[in-house]
C-alpha cells in the first residue's frame, strides 16, 4: 500500500512537471487589441471654449465599445505642455477623438506618444498653422475676454460654429454659454494663446499609421471642410465623411451620423 501511495504521488508529480512545461511553451501575447472583454479607452478632446458637453450625445454609443475619458485642456498656454499633461493621465493605449482645438492637441500627442495612439479621429479641424489674419482675430478676442466681454466674444464665435440653417436655434446657443462658463475667460485665454502658437502638422500627417477618420461637416464656417480634405489626403488610408447640412459641431449638430462614422470607426 505505501509503494502505490509513493507511486501514485510521483506520478501525479511527474505528470504536474510536464504540464507546467507544456505551459511554459504556450504562445503568451503581449498588449493584445481589444475584443467585448477588453475594450479599447476611448480619450475625448473637446475643442476652444468647448467642455465634454459637446460629446455628451454620442457618449452613450462609444461607451459601449470601451471607458470614454474626456481629457482636460484648460491648465496650460501652449500645444506642447496640454498634451504632456493629458498624455500623464491617459491610459497606456487608446482611441483617440480631438474636435476643432482638440484636433490640434491631437496632432501633439501624435509627435509626442505614436505609439499611445491605437486610433486616430480628427473631428471639424485642420493642420495648418495660424495664419496672420487669424492671430490678429484671436489676439482681438484674448484682449476683450480679459476686459469682462467674454460673453460677448462668445455671441460673436456662434454664427460660425453652426449650419446657417441653426442661426435662431436657442437650445445650441445656450449650449454654446454654458460651456464658454465651465471654460471660464481665464482658460480662454490660455486656449487661444495656445492655438496660436502651435505648429504646422501637414509636413507629419503621412507619419500617420493608425486607422483614421476625418469627420467635417458640408458647411463649417470656422474650420472649411477643404481643409479636412486636406487631412484625409495627406494621411495614408484616412477615411473622409462630410455630413450634410451640418457646421462646426457634428456632435450636436447631426448627432446620429456623428455616432455612426465613430462606431464605425472604433469597430474598425
Amino acid at each position: 500500500m505505501a509503494f502505490s501511495s509513493e507511486m501514485d504521488s510521483g506520478s501525479r508529480q511527474e505528470n504536474m512537471s510536464k504540464q507546467e512545461a507544456r505551459a511554459d511553451f504556450q504562445p503568451k501575447t503581449l498588449n493584445p487589441e481589444p475584443r467585448m472583454d477588453n475594450p479599447m479607452p476611448i480619450l475625448l478632446v473637446p475643442g476652444l471654449a468647448s467642455s465634454p458637453r459637446i460629446f455628451n450625445p454620442v457618449v452613450p454609443a462609444l461607451w459601449k465599445l470601451g471607458p470614454v475619458t474626456a481629457a482636460n485642456h484648460i491648465r496650460d498656454d501652449n500645444m506642447g505642455a496640454i498634451a504632456r499633461r493629458i498624455l500623464a493621465e491617459a491610459p497606456p493605449r487608446f482611441a483617440l477623438a480631438g474636435h476643432s482645438m482638440g484636433g490640434y492637441i491631437a496632432f501633439e500627442i501624435m509627435r509626442q506618444a505614436p505609439e499611445r495612439v491605437a486610433k486616430l479621429a480628427l473631428i471639424n479641424t485642420q493642420a495648418r498653422p495660424d495664419t496672420a489674419e487669424a492671430t490678429a482675430r484671436r489676439q482681438g478676442m484674448i484682449a476683450r475676454a480679459g476686459k469682462g466681454e467674454y460673453r460677448a466674444v462668445l455671441d460673436e464665435l456662434f454664427p460660425g460654429l453652426v449650419h446657417p440653417s441653426r442661426q435662431g436655434d436657442a437650445t445650441l446657443r445656450q449650449l454654446v454659454y454654458d460651456m464658454g462658463d465651465d471654460i471660464g475667460p481665464e482658460a480662454f485665454i490660455r486656449q487661444q494663446i495656445a492655438v496660436i502658437g502651435r505648429p504646422d502638422s501637414r509636413p507629419t500627417l503621412a507619419w500617420i499609421k493608425c486607422p483614421t477618420l476625418v469627420l467635417t461637416g458640408d458647411q463649417d464656417n470656422t474650420i472649411p471642410n477643404s481643409l479636412s480634405m486636406e487631412m484625409a489626403s495627406g494621411i495614408p488610408g484616412a477615411k473622409l465623411v462630410v455630413l450634410p447640412n451640418c457646421g462646426h459641431l457634428p456632435q450636436v449638430e447631426q448627432t446620429q451620423a456623428t455616432t455612426d462614422a465613430l462606431t464605425e470607426w472604433l469597430r474598425s
